[in-house]
């Protein structure tokens, strides 16, 4: 009798090993044909390697900003944020670690259209004094932004090298990606790439 329960329990034994070994295996599957999460274009009115308009701001502290032109081997990326955007305040941190990371090629500023007292906090809160924060809503429309966490990136002649809605780590490294491979957004690559498999 216990030689009888023994035999049964290791037979279950392995029948769940075998069933976690085709389980796993599945997940592996899904894994692979799953894309991987960029960031979000919409009807945006600009295009992948259009001139971006350069214009001058001033940021807070009055001091004159760029955006756009030739920068002498250096991309720039718009952030554009809202004090009263809980997902903007919680991106601001990878943000200012991106703005570290990528400092030997990359310029990042902050723009948003709200009030002044506003993006004051939002600076000092999350330590955002190393880079500049311009309020304008001209820049907004320029590029077409509908909702936020939203970035531009230019590229080092002020075109247009990706853009889309930013709601992670993910989302923004993917707009590095997208520059590096000459797409919008790691989306537009996917799309290319399955339709080339299809045609061959």
């Amino acid at each position: 009798m216990m030689l009888t329960s023994q035999i049964l329990l290791w037979a279950a034994v392995i029948a769940q090993a075998l069933l976690i070994a085709a389980l796993a295996r599945q997940v592996g599957i899904l894994h692979e044909r799953i894309a991987p999460a960029g960031a979000l274009t919409l009807h945006q009115k600009v295009a992948l390697g259009e001139q971006a308009t350069p214009m001058t701001l001033a940021d807070m502290n009055g001091l004159p900003v760029a955006i756009g032109g030739p920068r002498a081997a250096r991309s720039q990326l718009l952030f554009f944020a809202s004090p009263d955007c809980p997902m903007c305040k919680s991106l601001l941190p990878i943000v200012r670690s991106a703005a570290r990371a990528e400092a030997s090629w990359l310029d990042i500023v902050v723009a948003g259209d709200g009030g002044k007292p506003g993006y004051v906090a939002m600076v000092k809160e999350h330590g955002l004094d190393t880079m500049p924060v311009v309020l304008s809503e001209a820049l907004g429309r320029a590029f077409g932004v509908a909702k936020l966490p939203y970035a531009v990136l230019l590229d080092e002649k002020g075109r247009v090298a990706s853009l889309g809605l930013i709601n992670s780590r993910e989302h923004l490294e993917s707009l590095f990606e997208a520059k590096e491979r000459g797409v919008a957004s790691i989306q537009e690559f996917l799309a290319r790439r399955q339709a080339t498999h299809q045609e061959a």
